[in-house]
């Protein structure tokens, strides 16, 4: 995995300050990272990052990988080195790790719950990230099973419904895709079934109905071409979930999984 290393320095930086006395510790040390409670592993791979960082010579072991369910009392990583360098990398890996597997946890809870009634539908996070964070937080998302949607602005053109009060759907719709490169696909969000099939019309390649009923998204999507991609969204949590994915919908897409995920308890033991 790669991580910036400006972001490890930052981290580290906000938790270290500019004399860490606590950390002066001699000598070598083994150092556990704990799971508290059960769930989802994430963020494996930057903690690992961050320890790696204060020392390349310090030897870290994975006892678990990414997306692996696990219960309370699993160790989930191992570090061995200078007990200086392990202990101050300990609360950034705890937090980052934590932040992550409480993502990927809850993810997982949203993908379990599609499932009960669909093979098919995709559960996808959104743009509703943490500054900063973004990487960690859409990886951890795949860590549970789920979908990144776009990274970025530019990894797809979205046609809100700020876009359309600006042009109108039509207008919008022409006006992005003309600028848009052959191989970027075209995302409309309306409001009302009907606008669905207007959208698609107008040359929509997925069209997402936004703050719906299931009701109102499953008649939307029976009016909509084959092959127009078909995604809700709005406020759905995963008690939601299976009522959403009978409609037909392709896509069930959450800021919640991001925005509201509760951290996975861990803790850092040495000796």
């Amino acid at each position: 995995m790669l991580i910036d290393r400006s972001q490890i320095e930052a981290w580290l930086r906000e938790d270290l300050g500019h004399h860490d006395v606590t950390n002066q510790v001699p000598g070598e040390t083994t150092g556990r990272l704990v799971a508290k409670e059960a769930g989802v592993s994430a963020g494996l791979e930057a903690a690992s990052a961050v320890f790696a960082y204060l020392d390349p010579d310090i030897e870290i072991e994975f006892r678990v990988a990414e997306g692996d369910r696990i219960e309370s009392g699993t160790v989930v990583l191992t570090v061995d080195g200078a007990a200086r360098e392990v202990l101050r990398g300990e609360r950034c890996a705890v937090n980052i790790v934590a932040h992550a597997s409480g993502i990927a946890t809850r993810t997982r809870a949203a993908v379990d719950a599609a499932r009960e009634v669909s093979d098919t539908v995709e559960i996808a996070c959104t743009r509703k990230t943490t500054p900063g964070l973004r990487g960690l937080e859409k990886r951890a998302v795949v860590a549970g099973g789920g979908d990144t949607h776009r990274l970025d602005l530019s990894h797809m053109v979205m046609v809100k419904d700020n876009h359309i009060a600006e042009l109108g759907m039509e207008r919008a719709i022409e006006r992005l895709s003309e600028r848009a490169s052959f191989a970027t696909k075209i995302e409309v969000e309306v409001e009302t079934p009907e606008d669905g099939a207007r959208a698609a019309d107008a040359g929509a390649d997925i069209v997402l109905f936004d703050n719906m009923s299931p009701r109102d998204v499953e008649h939307g999507v029976t009016m909509l071409p084959d092959a127009v991609l078909s995604e809700t969204s709005g406020g759905i949590t995963i008690a939601d979930v299976p009522d959403y994915a009978t409609t037909g919908v392709d896509v069930i897409s959450m800021g919640s999984l991001t925005h509201s995920a509760p951290a996975l308890d861990y803790s850092f033991q040495t000796g």
